[in-house]
């Protein structure tokens, strides 16, 4: 009886990663618990487990005495006689008894299994709990095998991971059953087990994407100084080489842009830019800021504060669509960025436009008024200035400052 029931609790825990020892140790508890419960909490008694042999086995140790007036803790010397014992034992004398599993009936051989039960369960929370401790910040691989309003179930190893909302790429479609990749960004323990948080919208998920394809930057010749992201749309890493011979940036494009490729594809078609770190913050501002050209950089390195000027047909390059070209280079440098327009000279333009190529965004009722008073171009428009169009009868200066922003907006798309 004893190997069946050490066999039937190993049998629960032999896929769970249990050590032998400690599954040992949880058996002497639960048995010991038991053996209190039949004979008492001031029993004096030992538990033996022996996972090799799959055996159990319990001693109890109770006085030698004449008259029994506690039975848990006391035997009469008639019992010890009467069962016979190699050693001549005399009352006072200790009598050790090995107890049959079978005696501690059937509901305590039950309450036992119920015990471990809920042991494992703890034991095995733990166990989860301290894998993906050690694996915060790693990338993981899982099934995706539910998907919900807020969130999406990924199976990795038979352990319940979340993909929350927050930590998703933004319009990417997941399906059922795909192969998802993420890293685990948080493990927080809960009443039914831990919670493991996986992201793949985390500055980290993309610096491990590089670790993986790009080996200079695993064995560390090329290291990653910095990174700025706005997930699924658009992302700048600050990279340096650590051998003058090896351009970091170049390595981690690739040939033909083939390492560089497999990230952006990985990340949903996310635009990276690579741009090359210096300690210069003048330098590493330009760069991140490319490939609009700046005419000159002013910065504050203990208010992390810079201004730089460009030309007026630059200003869109260096903000980017909806902004997302400088905030990604002040979250990537960690200066504050003020862009201060310059207005480029007239006779800088290389091109003229003929006034009626306008006529759309101008507006056909303008268009006329400055073709009648024998304006034909945007130039002609622009060197003429405030004052000089003010005399136009019909104009006045909120609605010339109106046509001349227009017309230079058309000049900067050029």
């Amino acid at each position: 009886m004893n190997i069946d029931i050490v066999e039937s609790f190993a049998q629960m825990v032999r896929d769970k990663g249990i050590d032998k020892d400690v599954l040992a140790g949880i058996l002497e508890e639960i048995f010991g618990i038991l053996v209190k419960k039949k004979y008492g909490e001031e029993a004096n008694f030992d538990v033996v487990v022996n996972m090799d042999r799959g055996d159990i086995e319990i001693f109890l140790e109770r006085e030698i005495v004449e008259n029994v007036e506690d039975p848990n803790k006391q035997v009469s010397i008639e019992e010890v006689n009467r069962r016979g014992n190699d050693e001549e034992l005399e009352v006072g004398d200790d009598y050790v008894e090995k107890i049959e599993l079978s005696t501690l009936g059937r509901r305590l051989i039950l309450l036992a299994r119920q015990n471990l039960n809920q042991k494992i369960r703890e034991i095995e929370k733990d166990i989860i709990y301290n894998e993906y401790s050690e694996l915060l910040g790693e990338i993981v691989v899982g099934d995706i095998y539910q998907i919900r309003k807020n969130d999406i179930l990924v199976n990795h190893n038979k352990n319940e991971l979340m993909l929350p909302r927050n930590e998703q790429i933004p319009y990417e479609r997941y399906k059922k059953g795909e192969t998802i990749r993420a890293i685990v960004k948080e493990v927080k323990k809960g009443n039914t087990g831990p919670m493991i948080i996986v992201s793949r919208s985390d500055n980290m998920f993309l610096r491990r994407l590089f670790e993986i394809e790009i080996p200079e930057i695993y064995d560390g010749i090329i290291e990653i100084k910095s990174i700025a992201r706005e997930p699924g749309e658009r992302a700048k890493v600050a990279v340096e080489s650590q051998d003058k011979r090896i351009d970091a940036v170049g390595a981690c494009v690739g040939m033909k842009g083939v390492r560089i490729h497999a990230i952006v594809k990985e990340l949903n078609n996310e635009n990276i830019d690579v741009v090359n770190y210096s300690e210069d913050p003048a330098a590493f501002i330009q760069r991140s800021l490319a490939p609009a050209k700046l005419k000159k950089i002013d910065f504050d390195p203990i208010d992390k504060k810079a201004v730089v000027t460009a030309d007026s047909d630059q200003v869109s390059m260096i903000v980017g669509r909806n902004g997302v070209n400088i905030r990604l280079a002040m979250k990537l440098t960690g200066y504050d960025i003020e862009i201060l327009r310059e207005e480029k000279p007239f006779e800088e333009y290389e091109e003229d436009i003929e006034l009626i190529d306008l006529k759309e965004e101008l507006g056909a009722d303008i268009y006329e008024i400055l073709i009648n008073n024998r304006y034909d171009t945007a130039l002609e428009v622009l060197q003429a200035g405030t004052e000089k169009l003010k005399e136009i009868e019909g104009l006045d200066e909120v609605k010339i400052n109106e046509i001349i922003e227009i017309i230079k907006s058309q000049f900067e798309e050029e």
